[in-house]
């Protein structure tokens, strides 16, 4: 039996949506196991901005420092797209990734059985398997270095620096390693070592971490190789490590191979283990509060939590039975939905999902 205290961040959107429903499976995990879950519910986003005049209050930083992770829905919508670029409603998940140096980025990609047919790979790929880990740096490189506006040889121009330090590669290589001792035991660097001096650095201090992990296999890929390989044979990997461009792009390539993004969690971690969980699919402004956004994701976002944040290894593993079971099932939101299926709302598919988990 333990205590925990998790801060629940609907934000905007479908986010409110799902969220309501993963704090319900987390509450069964509680009944189940005997754990006591907390919850500090916190406005960030538009719906802070609308309230208090800013995306994030510093109170809400404060009370995420007493708590033992994030459980966050989505920020943003264009409602909000005038705003200066400070006030604007994904600076507050900004906020939060930098207060607490939220530097790597897990973005699991995995075909559910029942889900097959809507992947847009073939299924002879399909059988090989496909359940991957990409991991991307989340606060170094072309995005966060050095950038702006100058009068070049051929006139006006705008440069974005690409910049890692040897510090920035290893702790979010060790990240990776770490995990893949709980998966397969591989970890695909991916680079571009013969193009980028950035890339050569990145190589070679991944290298140089694989050496105190000599139980997990290392190997290298070029950027352009692995996205082939993600799409033609997504079995040969097992967690792909990489910055944060590559990532950004990879991760989506990998998730669109499981035929819904209602299905893709993410996490976004630190030195210590500390965390920030959601769904990827956006606050999806056109479907809010309709009852038909897919919480399944939310769902899976829970899982990591319990998984990577709170190490209740066995209480994660019953939530995802619990998402493979009310697939199999057959009942479907309206993004997953095929004929055949049993077509239902948000709440009913969480309530669904929440009456499978079990011990």
């Amino acid at each position: 039996m333990m205590n925990f205290k998790i801060a629940v961040i609907p934000g905007d959107g479908i986010g409110v949506d799902v969220i309501n429903e993963a704090v319900k499976a987390l509450d069964k995990i509680g009944e189940l196991y005997g754990h006591t879950f907390q919850y500090e519910h916190r406005l960030v986003g538009g719906c802070c901005y609308d309230e208090y005049g800013v995306p994030i209050q510093d109170e809400t930083i404060e009370i995420c420092k007493t708590c033992d992770a994030i459980l966050f829905g989505a920020a943003g919508g264009p409602k909000w797209d005038s705003l200066p670029f400070e006030l604007r409603p994904e600076r507050g998940l900004g906020r939060l990734r930098k207060e607490f140096n939220l530097f790597a980025n897990l973005r699991p990609s995995k075909i559910y059985e029942d889900l097959k047919e809507k992947s847009p790979l073939k299924n002879r790929i399909i059988e090989k398997g496909v359940d991957l880990m990409l991991i991307r740096d989340l606060t170094g490189g072309i995005y966060f270095s050095e950038k702006g506006n100058r009068i070049g040889k051929y006139g006006e121009e705008a440069y974005d620096v690409e910049c890692y330090s040897k510090f920035e590669v290893e702790r979010v290589a060790r990240k990776a390693f770490e995990i893949a001792r709980g998966r397969r035991k591989l970890v695909t660097s991916i680079d571009k070592f013969n193009a980028l001096y950035s890339g050569k650095l990145w190589r070679d201090t991944v290298t140089e971490v694989a050496k105190d992990y000599p139980d997990v296999n290392l190997e290298h890929m070029l950027v352009d190789k692995a996205a082939m390989e993600i799409a033609c044979n997504p079995s040969r990997f097992d967690v792909m490590l990489t910055t944060s461009i590559f990532g950004d792009i990879l991760s989506d390539e990998a998730g669109v191979t499981t035929g819904s993004v209602g299905m893709l969690p993410s996490a976004a971690i630190n030195e210590k283990g500390f965390g920030l969980y959601e769904p990827i699919h956006g606050t999806a402004p056109d479907i809010a509060g309709m009852g038909i956004a897919n919480p399944l994701a939310s769902f899976a976002a829970v899982e990591m939590m319990l998984r990577i944040g709170l190490k209740l290894h066995e209480e994660a593993a019953a939530i995802d039975r619990a998402i493979n079971k009310v697939l199999h099932d057959g009942y479907r939101t309206g993004d997953i939905f095929m004929p055949g299926n049993t077509k239902v709302t948000t709440k009913e598919m969480g309530e669904l999902t929440v009456e499978r988990i079990t011990k």
